[in-house]
């Protein structure tokens, strides 16, 4: 049996589209998902010491691969791998090379504290 659409209203998004930003550090939204927010990352330095006391923060690293350095060991995400970094746990990203595009998968309306 068919089943019909109930609601048509869909939105294509184009990853190349959202990840030519210019700037040194790119993050916005590009789609949500329940309660929680798709973003793209893209980036040429180093994102600063942070973590987030109330979601988990999955990555998927696209283009470029990315390190996540962690208090204890660093990770190195290469494109089509994904890792969870657990809520309250110290991190810091930084791109594989001269530049690293990757989506991230969190609660909408995650805080984020910067750390030293």
């Amino acid at each position: 049996m068919e089943q019909q659409m109930q609601n048509s209203s869909f939105q294509v998004i184009s990853l190349s589209v959202e990840s030519a930003a210019a700037e040194s550090y790119n993050n916005h939204p590009i789609a949500n998902v329940n309660d929680h927010e798709v973003r793209i990352s893209t980036m040429t330095e180093a994102y600063h010491w942070h973590r987030h006391p109330d979601s988990d923060e999955m990555f998927l690293a696209l283009e470029g691969g990315l390190f996540i350095d962690f208090d204890d060991q660093t990770v190195a995400l290469l494109p089509g791998h994904m890792i969870t970094v657990n809520r309250g746990v110290r991190h810091r990203t930084r791109p594989i090379g001269e530049r690293s595009v990757n989506l991230t998968f969190e609660r909408a309306g995650t805080r984020s504290e910067t750390l030293t």
